[in-house]
């Protein structure tokens, strides 16, 4: 395949967009253009070399400080130790935050608390209130809240100041959260015979309306929402009548199906929203 640079044009509308004390731009970058150079410039050093030049030249204060940065810099980097190679890390950090370790730590052991309880009160009363199942739908969305947090990411000022950090980068932490909470919803499920679609699709259901209403309330609230939304109406008449509710049966598959459907159709539609980060936290 044939990598396609940025013209000139594009660098220069980007140095000028984007770097203080250069020219107005005379023609602003679309969010997809912008998004398009930066992702090249991290992976071209050929280019960052044009972007280098492209700054000299239209904005020399910058570049005047730049080298007089570098001059200082340069002496005492020859002299230090380099770091070892992060190359794991510098990937998981493309998945994940320092702040999702813990709360998925707790989604675990949330779960095997409720698989405990669960093997507990087994019986053969079809009706019985499973804690697992109970629980499964709500259990992505502290993850993913944790994900997208603005007080949780020690990093947010400098992801929110990158084009690249919208609806993207929001799926592949939920992603990294759905990868760590379903197979231990799997496992859990196998051992108590909770059917895989019982959880699963109510999981998932409540994932995606939880990415779509992060676009209007931002991901926080919206999870708080979610969760407080399913305790008041499904947990807590669960626990008083002491059977588990319709919905969580097999004849509300179809719901959690459509719920699905509907959530990943809002998120599509409204993935221009994610191109603001800082808005929709």
């Amino acid at each position: 395949m044939t990598v396609e640079h940025p013209s000139a044009r594009l660098l220069a509308a980007y140095v000028d967009d984007g770097v203080p004390g250069a020219a107005a731009p005379t023609v602003a970058l679309a969010a997809d253009e912008l998004w398009a150079v930066e992702a090249h410039l991290e992976a071209c050093p050929a280019c960052r070399e044009r972007l280098s030049a492209a700054v000299g030249t239209g904005a020399p204060a910058v570049a005047a400080l730049t080298a007089a940065v570098w001059s200082e810099l340069e002496p005492q980097l020859a002299v230090a130790a380099p770091a070892p190679p992060r190359r794991l890390a510098a990937r998981l950090s493309t998945w994940t935050t320092p702040a999702m370790t813990p709360w998925l730590a707790m989604v675990l052991v949330v779960t095997a608390l409720a698989l405990l309880l669960d093997r507990a009160n087994a019986g053969p009363d079809p009706d019985r209130i499973s804690l697992l199942l109970v629980l499964a739908p709500v259990l992505p969305v502290g993850g993913v809240a944790a994900a997208w947090s603005r007080g949780l990411d020690p990093a947010y000022e400098l992801t929110a100041a990158t084009p690249r950090a919208g609806l993207p980068l929001l799926l592949r932490r939920t992603a990294a959260v759905l990868a760590v909470v379903l197979p231990a919803l799997l496992i859990g499920g196998w051992a108590t015979g909770v059917t895989a679609a019982q959880w699963l699709l109510p999981c998932l259901a409540f994932t995606s309306t939880t990415l779509a209403l992060g676009a209007l309330l931002g991901v926080t609230r919206a999870a708080v929402a979610v969760a407080a939304g399913w305790l008041a109406v499904v947990v807590a008449p669960t626990v008083a009548a002491g059977r588990t509710a319709a919905v969580l049966r097999a004849d509300g598959l179809p719901l959690w199906g459509a719920v699905l459907a509907l959530g990943v159709a809002v998120v599509v539609a409204r993935r221009g929203a994610w191109t603001a980060p800082g808005q929709n936290r």
